[in-house]
Formats: structure tokens, C-alpha cells, sequence
């Protein structure tokens, strides 16, 4: 293994703790090495000191439930990822997800899968139903249409056991607004990785739906999402990692985890032109909020 390669791979180190603790509002324990107890053990070193875990399918989902019912700190999020919805109903020949190759089981399996969901997310310990929404990055019309039937059932799920529903939007903004607005969203809303920029944040916030800024907003190319953070209104703003992915500068490209959320809630305070404390006391409250615990 070369030295680039080694160091490109290998986790960042510990930042500075924050003094006021914060809540990473959306991760994905199980696609980051380590075990469970050790990820929590180094986030809480540094004032990291809950997490919210997303399913993104079925079992990812199950995953999550079990793992908020053994931990205090953990709560869970579950749901069909938007691109989950167009493999379970015409398959996945080329086996994107980690499920592998598979072939579709229509409408029903959907049905399926969908009440499956909907008996997770009545347990206590759930406290969201997400990552839903709509992502047209690589879906093809009739995978936008799975994509939209899943997102409306699971707007329905959230509102019927009064659980915050956890949007994914990706290159889809127009799309997911206007579903919102055709079903009426959820009393408690949050925009995973916001990525819209300040015209859609004065949208969002005009609606009451959380925004939550990821490692991204560290990037140099992000200023739309700076400038959208500077218009939201504070009490509307969350921080997460979305690890393993995006993780934040300077340390893009390598393996993100709860641990590294000072360094996105430190450029977030920048932007603000707040100190770190007043941002995390915001981010704590925000969080436990949203996500009613």
C-alpha cells in the first residue's frame, strides 16, 4: 500500500472536544469499521454524545431499531432509501446496494417491505422515519415513480405513529417540495444534507422543516450551502455526518464517523458568526426537538 493510499484510507484524528455536547442527527454505524461501542465510546471523547442511526432498507432498518433498544444514546431512524424503492419493484441486476444482484417483486413487494417499516417505526425507541424522499442522480422514469409511491407511504407512516420524517433530496428539490405540500408533511420535518441553497432554505424555513448541514458545508466548492446556512433560522439547524460518507475538510475523501462532527459544527459557527458554544447549544436543543427525545 503506497503512503497516499494509506493515508487516504486511514481515519482522521480526534479534534479538539466541544465544551457544550451536540447529537449527530444522521450516521450510519453499520457501514463504518469498528465496533458500535468504540464508535460511541471515541464520539463521546469529544462532546458527541448521541447519534441518530438510518436504516436505508428493510434489514438496515431492523439494524437500527435493535441498536437504539441496546443503547441509550442511539436512536433510530428507518425506511426504504429512495433508490431502495425502484430495486425491491424491478430489481437490481447489476447489485448496487450491498444486497447484490436481485429481481423485482412489483408493487407488492414494495407493499411489503413498506408495512414492515411502518411496524418498526412504531417501537419507542424509533423516533424517525427516514432516509426517504426522491434521488435522481441515476433513476430513470420508472424508477421515479417507485421512488414517489415509497416517499408518499412513508410521509403517511411518519404522520400516522407521529415519528419526524428524515428527507433525502438529491438533484430532486422541486420534486420533493411538491410532494410535501401534496401529502402535508409531518409536524417534525428534517432535510438530511441539506444541499438546496438560500432561496430553498427561506422555503423550508417558511414551512418549519429542519435543515441539517453535513461535512459538505466544510467543502471550498459550497458556498451556496454556506449561504443557505446563513439564512436559515438557528432554531431550524442540525448538524451530521451522514458517515461514512462526507466527510468534512480537511479531511475529504477519507472515513467520516460521529467523532469528526466539531470540525463541521466549528465551520457552521464561522458562517454564523457565533462561538462554538452558542452553535452547539442550538444543535442540542434543535436535535432533541426534532426528534423528540
Amino acid at each position: 500500500m503506497s503512503p497516499s493510499t494509506a493515508s487516504k484510507d486511514a481515519p482522521p484524528p480526534l479534534p479538539e472536544p466541544l465544551r457544550v455536547a451536540v447529537a449527530d442527527s444522521h450516521t450510519h454505524l453499520d457501514m463504518q469499521s469498528g465496533t458500535v461501542e468504540e464508535g460511541l465510546a471515541k464520539a463521546a471523547s469529544v462532546g458527541v454524545t448521541t447519534v441518530v442511526q438510518v436504516g436505508c432498507d428493510v434489514k438496515g432498518s431492523r439494524w437500527a431499531a435493535e441498536t437504539a433498544a441496546a443503547y441509550d444514546n442511539v436512536h433510530a431512524a428507518v425506511a426504504l432509501h429512495p433508490n431502495e424503492a425502484p430495486r425491491i419493484v424491478h430489481g437490481d441486476p447489476d447489485g448496487w446496494s450491498r444486497q447484490g444482484a436481485r429481481s423485482g417483486g412489483g408493487e407488492a413487494a414494495l407493499d411489503e417491505a413498506l408495512a414492515e417499516i411502518e411496524a418498526l417505526a412504531a417501537l419507542g425507541h424509533v423516533k424517525a422515519v427516514g432516509e426517504t424522499g426522491l434521488d435522481f442522480f441515476r433513476t430513470g422514469p420508472e424508477g421515479m415513480a417507485a421512488q414517489e409511491r415509497s416517499f408518499r407511504a412513508h410521509i403517511e407512516i411518519a404522520k400516522r405513529q407521529g415519528k419526524a420524517l428524515v428527507i433525502h433530496d438529491r438533484d430532486a428539490h422541486a420534486d420533493v417540495l411538491r410532494v410535501l405540500r401534496e401529502e402535508g408533511a409531518p409536524e417534525r420535518t428534517v432535510f438530511h444534507c441539506y444541499s438546496g441553497d438560500a432561496d430553498m432554505a427561506r422555503e423550508c424555513a417558511a414551512a418549519g422543516y429542519y435543515m441539517s448541514f453535513a461535512g459538505t458545508v466544510t467543502f471550498k466548492n459550497a458556498a451556496p450551502l454556506r449561504e443557505a446556512l446563513a439564512v436559515a433560522p438557528l432554531e431550524l439547524v442540525l448538524v451530521e455526518t451522514d458517515a461514512p460518507y462526507l466527510t468534512p475538510a480537511p479531511y475529504r475523501g477519507r472515513p467520516n464517523a460521529p467523532y469528526l462532527i466539531p470540525l463541521t459544527v466549528r465551520a457552521m459557527a464561522a458562517v454564523r458568526g457565533i462561538d462554538e458554544d452558542a452553535m452547539a447549544t442550538a444543535l442540542a436543543a434543535n436535535t432533541a426537538r426534532a426528534f423528540d427525545y
